[in-house]
């Protein structure tokens, strides 16, 4: 699978969101990755490592 995302990509992780959502907006890049929840606006912040584990599809990149 091609694991290339970008700010502002949507990408879709194998667990889902306690709101009930699964999409997430990609915020910030870097060492670790600030992800934003679709449905709620809950934004966390995770390792680069830990959010390669945990992807499961990206739905939209940014152009």
């Amino acid at each position: 699978m091609d694991k290339t995302y970008d700010i502002g990509s949507l990408v879709i992780l194998k667990k889902g969101h306690p709101c009930g959502e699964n999409l997430w907006e990609i915020v910030r890049l870097g060492a670790d990755i600030r992800i934003k929840c679709v449905g709620c606006g809950r934004i966390v912040m995770i390792p680069r490592v830990e959010f390669n584990k945990k992807i499961k599809k990206i739905v939209e990149k940014e152009a």
